[in-house]
């Protein structure tokens, strides 16, 4: 297996050589091309996508910006007070598509697919957040249409651009721990409310204070009528809603922030911080195309995700590596702490990587072997590292993440984008998926759920026809509601 990873090096080293010729001059060519000003526009300009619309402006000239909360808009409006304002996207793309020429994407997780596609579609560079997609499916889409369009396409897991993360990929590919066969990636999250029955609709919300107090009740219910009504004079929420089935608004358990923890708007913990928190060991050793995964959970009703849940992917021998398991804890849950102090490592963080390999084990960027000795890291001409491109401001890494990508914009290299959909985001966030349907089929509160069976080529489940879980397969494809276009067909 060595030998092959020093085949794949020694390929990988010829292709970074012009990268980092390239790298040399990305300054010198950010001055050059700033008479060359990137027009940008964004949707979903509130939280994170706020940022990412700012960073944006640093580079190039925001002409345009949407939000379906007017509050959110109109402060952000303060900020580029030349943008023009918008609260449907499909608006701002039919009427400013000829004024712009590429786009951040912040809003929840399940309007990014049908707003990148868009774009993308219009030949319009896009900078969508993570995880790149609601469902495996909307993924593969975004992938395919970065190849065909030739778009600069970047997902926006900021940690990317960071060099210990790039300098820890490249230890781990090039065999500092030898041959690796178990991956754990763990997170505090979620700090989002998730768990059954969480759903409120005004008619159980007055069932309930009925109950609780008759007295009081019909005050109590006029009071939050008129909260509702209050909100939805800034709230758009047919727009907000987008693709997903019609429900009620209610205050507090979807915007601004809580969608994260329900199926039809957003991804759980998985979603969240895997494409943080598994970002460098997979593209260390190209944990992409499991052939199956099977999870836990504190149980879920199918509508929010479970509080706590425990994945396990298996990854099959490729062409310079053996096969891997891989494991995925949330809620604080972490590996067998007895199994990481073999190794000298203890009082692990909150979000870490855990790797064991034929010579040792890594806690994300420390190697050491059995009994704690420390492994010294390899020269890093040994490795593939490339250093991303920085800014002569010195930003953080979140502006320094959108800096990469006005390069690869610049030069027209979507390659230089380290998370670019076609060659690493669109697999990551496949993977990352793939553990939200086996949490899906793990509804019970600790038992284990039933076993996915994974093509990755197709996009199959291929014992589908032996599961009993419901919905399977709506959550690998959608079926966008509420008059959306409808998803490509790639096969």
């Amino acid at each position: 297996m060595q030998a092959n990873r020093r085949d794949f090096l020694k390929t990988s080293a010829v292709a970074s050589a012009g990268f980092l010729v390239g790298a040399g001059n990305f300054r010198k060519q950010a001055r050059a091309s700033a008479l060359q000003s990137v027009a940008v526009a964004g949707v979903g300009v509130g939280g994170k996508g706020g940022g990412d619309i700012t960073h944006a402006g640093y580079y190039g000239k925001v002409v345009a910006i949407c939000d379906v909360d007017k509050r959110t808009l109109d402060g952000k409006g303060n900020e580029f007070k030349d943008a023009k304002k918008y609260v449907d996207y499909r608006d701002m793309y039919a009427e400013m598509g000829d004024k712009f020429d590429a786009v951040t994407i912040g809003t929840p997780d399940h309007m990014h697919a049908i707003q990148t596609a868009a774009a993308m579609k219009m030949g319009k560079h896009v900078y969508t957040q993570k995880p790149l997609t609601r469902t495996i499916y909307e993924a593969r889409w975004l992938t395919e249409l970065a190849k065909k369009t030739g778009v600069c396409a970047q997902m926006g897991n900021q940690g990317s651009v960071d060099d210990g993360l790039r300098k820890n990929a490249a230890q781990y590919r090039a065999g500092v721990i030898g041959d690796i066969s178990e991956v754990h990636v763990w997170t505090n999250r979620p700090i989002w409310a998730q768990g059954p029955n969480r759903a409120m609709t005004m008619e159980k919300f007055a069932a309930q204070i009925t109950k609780d107090d008759p007295e009081l009740a019909e005050d109590e219910i006029a009071d939050k009528k008129k909260q509702i009504a209050d909100a939805l004079k800034n709230l758009d929420w047919d727009a907000w809603l987008g693709v997903a089935k019609k429900r009620e608004y209610w205050p507090g358990i979807y915007h601004a922030f809580q969608w994260r923890g329900w199926w039809d708007f957003g991804t759980g913990a998985l979603g969240d911080m895997a494409c943080h928190n598994v970002n460098m060991i997979f593209k260390g050793v190209q944990l992409a195309n499991p052939t199956s995964v099977v999870a836990t959970s504190s149980g879920h009703d199918f509508d929010s995700f479970p509080a706590r849940s425990a994945t396990e992917f298996e990854f099959p021998a490729n062409d310079w590596r053996g096969p891997i398991k891989f494991f995925w804890y949330d809620a604080e849950q972490t590996p067998d702490k007895a199994k990481m102090a073999e190794y000298g490592f203890e009082n692990v963080g909150g979000n870490s990587t855990f790797v064991i390999g034929s010579k040792g084990a890594g806690l994300d960027g420390t190697f050491r072997e059995k009994g704690g000795k420390e492994i010294p890291r390899l020269k890093e001409e040994d490795t593939d590292f490339v250093i991303a491109p920085i800014d002569d401001q010195g930003r953080g890494d979140d502006a320094r993440h959108k800096y990469e990508w006005f390069n690869a914009i610049w030069e027209g290299k979507p390659e230089i984008c380290w998370s670019n959909f076609a060659n690493h985001a669109g697999p990551l966030t496949e993977t990352i998926l793939l553990g939200n349907l086996a949490i899906w089929a793990a509804p019970k509160a600790g038992v284990k759920g039933e076993k996915i069976e994974w093509d990755a080529k197709n996009l199959k489940i291929t014992n589908l026809d032996q599961l009993k879980t419901p919905g399977l397969a709506d959550l690998v494809k959608p079926t966008y509601q509420n008059g959306y276009d409808k998803i490509d067909e790639l096969f």
